[in-house]
């Protein structure tokens, strides 16, 4: 099978300089003549049968796995900063990347360097290698991109070596790659519809594709759900005899003030109750995260039964980051960042937008990728936008601007609708609507719709002359 393009998804960092950053680039570019993250193979054996040619690595060391739609990433990056608060060297996989191949890999709180990433990519090589040739004497496609990367992921985390590592899945659950590995505790965030066209068309064939990480005995840990999904993980928990715990019963947010930079909460968790706590990211559902993220560690450390260390856990919730999920990447005005990619995203960012920040006018840069519900977007995201400037992400996967443009008229009408082809010219046209924004309080903008937009406005912002 000749492997299918892969979506462009950024380059090794180009700071560290010297040949490192050139073998970064050909571990990057070899991951990518393999079938893309857009097109991945419901199987495990490829994988399993690649760590075991490396002697399991993902058994070295215990693992917190994590699903759901929405919110994986920032609920694992909290789970990860808890962790190492605590003492313990950690690994972190989280997908997709924003601007650098590295951010998937995080060796206790550092992307991994090129050179650990170079060194353990050629020491898997001859192993992909063996299972490559004998997936395509079989006629099956040879080891995917993701795939791959997981391979090197567990071989990284082993060559560390982590204590323990935050494991969040590519998509869906059963059949992910990362599942080859075996969570002591399962974690589901919110589970809504995403990814039909691979998971499933109703919410409850997802949760059941998603259940599929749960493991024997495992202490499964589940933010609030709909009653359809939550029926799956239940079957899932009884099947496995493990436990389950969701928000709203077992443990959840008491309380959250907006604060200068985030806000602060306070967590009932599964042992202990936590007052005060600073988290650095805006958002009723950036608490949520955090409460989950919470009971997921009082679960590894002790079994759900004893609390955690409110000096501890205050700084490990204070260190955690959440890039590309409101994040401020400029000011005057005020342009921010946030991944929302799906109408429940965007339902959660129009919340955050409108009791997070006191903005006399949003404007909304948007990007949307041909696998996603764009008019589900704009209509979650239009009582809060004010007007929408439509562009096109390097992605080869975004629809066309004056497509996307098309269905956002269809939504909000053409007097809020804006084209601009170019992304530079689109946040230029975005910052000038902002500035025009009358009242007391100052316009602003949000960069949404895909990742791979969030990303590239991200690239933007890091070079020398920023957004200006």
């Amino acid at each position: 099978m000749t492997p299918k393009k892969n979506d462009r998804q950024g380059d090794p960092a180009d700071e560290q300089g010297g040949e490192f950053v050139a073998g970064a680039r050909r571990v990057h570019d070899e991951l990518l003549a393999r079938i893309g993250e857009q097109a991945p193979q419901p199987r495990l054996e490829p994988t399993r049968r690649a760590v075991e040619l490396l002697g399991d690595p993902q058994r070295a060391y215990p693992v917190i796995h994590l699903t759901g739609t929405n919110g994986k990433t920032s609920t694992s990056r909290m789970i990860e900063s808890i962790l190492r608060a605590h003492g313990l060297r950690t690994g972190l996989m989280t997908s997709p990347h924003l601007v650098h191949l590295n951010e998937r890999i995080v060796v206790d709180g550092e992307p991994i360097s090129d050179e650990r990433l170079v060194a353990n990519w050629d020491d898997i090589q001859p192993y992909l290698t063996m299972v490559d040739t004998d997936l395509e004497a079989s006629g099956e496609p040879a080891l995917t991109f993701f795939e791959a990367l997981t391979v090197l992921a567990f071989a990284c985390f082993a060559d560390a070596p982590a204590d323990v590592v935050v494991l969040e899945v590519g998509m869906g659950g059963e059949w992910d790659s990362t599942n080859v590995a075996d969570g002591q505790v399962a974690v589901f965030t919110p589970i809504a519809l995403d990814h039909q066209n691979r998971l499933g068309s109703t919410v409850a064939e997802i949760a059941r594709t998603k259940a599929g990480i749960v493991k024997p005995t495992a202490a499964v840990v589940s933010a609030s759900q709909t009653p359809e999904a939550l029926v799956e993980l239940e079957r899932a928990v009884e099947l496995s005899e493990g436990s389950l715990a969701v928000e709203g019963t077992a443990f959840g947010v008491q309380s959250t003030t907006v604060a200068v930079g985030g806000q602060v909460v306070t967590i009932r968790g599964l042992a202990g109750r936590y007052d005060d706590l600073l988290l650095p990211q805006f958002g009723d559902h950036q608490a949520q995260n955090a409460a989950v993220a919470v009971a997921a560690v009082e679960s590894f450390l002790g079994g759900g039964s004893q609390p955690l260390d409110h000096e501890v856990l205050a700084e490990g919730l204070a260190s955690a980051t959440s890039p590309g999920r409101l994040q401020i990447v400029a000011n005057e005005p005020t342009i921010l960042v946030d991944a929302a990619h799906n109408p429940h995203g965007a339902r959660a960012l129009a919340k955050a937008l409108d009791d997070y920040f006191q903005f006399g006018g949003v404007v909304a840069v948007l990007s949307v990728l041909a696998d996603k519900d764009a008019a589900g977007i704009v209509r979650a995201l239009a009582p809060t936008v004010t007007q929408f400037v439509v562009t096109s992400s390097q992605s080869d996967r975004a629809i066309d601007a004056d497509e996307l443009a098309a269905i956002a008229v269809g939504v909000v009408g053409a007097d809020r609708v804006v084209v601009e082809t170019d992304l530079v010219a689109a946040l230029r046209t975005a910052r000038d609507l902002a500035d025009e924004v009358e009242g007391d309080e100052p316009g602003g903008v949000v960069v949404t719709g895909s990742i791979t937009l969030v990303g590239d406005v991200i690239a933007l912002s890091q070079q020398p002359e920023g957004l200006s």
